[in-house]
């Protein structure tokens, strides 16, 4: 498998998504609220006049929420079904190339890591979460408080 992997950290966990389906990375610098959105949906944001929705992924996992009071966020951007959508990470590491095709997942991760994973993926850097991109994004709202 000589599929390309942007290596991510979502909620201190390093995955990776499928390289092929990021359009860039940014940093988000303005958050707009949505009333009545999903809870994983952060908000809106703008990219070279385009709106893109933004997942918060901590959230979409069921792993808290992330904190967008400081004002630059990282974020991977991708189309699904023709809108765009900002994906918030902790951090943006690198693009590294798959050594071994995708393989089944052999152990508990917890319900939101379960939801979205396609499997594991060797690297070299060791294995890793590939992440299903459409289920991130379509994760139910999570109702978890957090302080």
């Amino acid at each position: 498998m000589n599929q390309l992997l942007l290596i991510v950290s979502i909620a201190g966990s390093r995955v990776a998504l499928p390289a092929s389906a990021v359009e860039s990375v940014i940093e988000l610098d303005t958050l707009i609220p949505v009333p009545r959105s999903p809870a994983h949906v952060a908000g809106l944001s703008a990219l070279r006049s385009r709106v893109l929705t933004v997942i918060d992924c901590q959230r979409a996992l069921g792993l808290g929420v992330s904190d967008f009071s400081d004002g630059i966020n990282e974020a991977a951007v991708v189309e699904v079904e023709g809108h765009h959508y900002a994906l918030s990470v902790d951090a943006v590491e690198d693009v590294i190339e798959a050594s071994s095709d995708l393989q089944p997942v052999k152990a508990a991760m917890g319900e939101g890591w379960e939801r979205v994973a396609r499997g594991m993926v060797e690297t070299g850097e060791g294995p890793l979460l590939l992440v299903d991109i459409t289920a991130l994004i379509g994760a139910e709202a999570q109702e978890r408080a957090v302080a």
